[in-house]
C-alpha cells in the first residue's frame, strides 16, 4: 500500500535525534533508552515512519511497506517463497508496535518487511475539523516519509545487475509499477536505475547502481518550492552539511534539496506531486547521455560525487 518506515543506523543517537526533530521537525513517539528512537511526521497517522538505531556504522537496517489487509501477508508469503527468495514469518510485536509481519532479503541484499497493522496515533491536526497545519512545528516541518532510494551492485563485466533483479522482484512479486528508468551501456540495454510506485506519486521506492548495496537517501515530503527554499535556509542556519542546494529533478519532476544527517546518511526534502502515476502510465526512459539532466534538470551537470557517496 505504501512505504511504512525505514529503520536507520546512526553513529550518535543524540545528534541524530536533534537533526531529525529540530532540523526536519519530526516528532518522537517512543524511545528505547539509548538504543533506538521512533519518529513520525506531523501529517502521518501511524505511530512511526522512522527508527533511529544506535550503531557502529551508518546506513539502512531495513525498510518496511504496509499492506492493506492482514490476509494479504499470507498471499505475499507464498509468492515470495515461489520466487525463490527465503521468507520468514515475524510474530506480532517483533516488528515494534506492529502486528504479524513477513521478512525477506531483496535481490539487492537489503532486508525488507511487509506488515498490515501498526499502532495508530493520528495526525497532529486531528481528524475532526482540522487546521491545514499544526502550530509549533520545528525546522522544515516535514509532512511524511515520502520515499527511499537504495543502491545495488551492477557489474556488467561479471554479469551482475542487482538493480534489474530487484526491479523485477518488486514488479512481478510485490505488484509495484515501474515509473521511470535509466538505461545505459553501448546498446542502452543495462538498467542502472529505476523509480517504482504503489501509490499515485512518481515513486515510493527507487534503486540505483553502485559497487555495493547501500542507502542513497530517504526523502521527506514538503508542500512546494518555497518550502524547499526555506529548508535550505534552515540547513544553513543549523550548519547542516548540504549535498545539493535547491534544484528540480527531470526524473520525477520534483523540487529537491539533499543534505546529510550527522552520521552521513543522505536526506532529501522533496516537494510537489511531480506528476500523477497510474498502473497504465507508459514507462519514462532516460538515456545515459541525458542522465545528469534527468537528475539535476536546471544544469544537467554532475554535482560532486552524488552517485558515488552513500551509506
Amino acid at each position: 500500500m505504501r512505504l511504512g518506515h525505514v529503520s536507520l543506523k546512526v553513529l550518535d543517537l543524540e545528534a541524530a535525534l536533534d537533526h531529525y526533530t529540530n532540523t526536519l521537525g519530526m516528532l518522537v513517539t517512543h524511545r528505547d533508552g539509548d538504543e533506538r528512537v521512533f519518529l513520525k511526521g506531523w501529517d502521518e497517522w501511524d505511530k512511526y515512519s522512522l527508527i533511529l538505531n544506535a550503531a557502529s556504522e551508518a546506513g539502512v537496517e531495513s525498510i518496511a511497506f504496509k499492506v492493506e489487509k492482514p490476509g494479504e501477508l499470507d498471499d505475499f508469503l507464498r509468492r515470495i517463497d515461489a520466487s525463490g527468495i527465503a521468507v520468514a514469518e515475524v510474530g506480532q510485536g517483533e516488528l515494534p508496535f506492529c502486528g504479524r509481519a513477513i521478512r525477506f532479503q531483496l535481490p539487492s541484499g537489503h532486508t525488507m518487511f511487509l506488515y498490515a497493522e501498526k499502532a495508530f496515533v493520528g495526525k497532529l491536526v486531528g481528524a475532526t475539523n482540522p487546521e491545514p497545519w499544526p502550530d509549533g512545528l520545528k525546522g522544515a516541518g516535514v509532512h511524511w516519509l515520502d520515499h527511499v532510494m537504495l543502491m545495488a551492485e551492477v557489474d556488467p563485466a561479471r554479469g551482475i545487475n542487482k538493480v534489474a533483479e530487484t526491479v523485477d522482484f518488486f514488479r512481478d512479486t510485490l505488484d509495484f509499477h515501474l515509473g521511470e528508468q535509466v538505461m545505459a551501456g553501448p546498446n542502452a540495454d543495462i538498467q542502472v536505475a529505476a523509480w517504482m510506485f504503489r501509490t499515485t506519486t512518481p515513486h515510493d521506492f527507487a534503486i540505483g547502481a553502485g559497487p555495493r548495496a547501500g542507502l542513497h537517501h530517504i526523502a521527506f515530503f514538503l508542500d512546494d518550492w518555497s518550502d524547499v527554499l526555506k529548508t535550505a535556509d534552515i540547513l544553513a542556519k543549523r550548519r547542516v552539511k548540504v549535498d545539493v542546494t535547491p534544484q528540480r529533478h527531470g526524473i520525477t519532476r520534483g523540487s529537491t534539496t539533499y543534505f546529510f544527517d550527522p552520521s552521513g546518511n543522505r536526506n532529501e526534502t522533496f516537494a510537489g506531486l511531480g506528476y500523477l502515476t497510474q498502473p497504465d502510465m507508459p514507462v519514462i526512459t532516460w538515456t545515459e547521455e541525458e542522465l545528469w539532466r534527468g537528475i539535476f534538470y536546471h544544469t544537467g551537470d554532475e554535482i560532486g560525487n552524488f552517485l558515488g557517496v552513500y551509506t
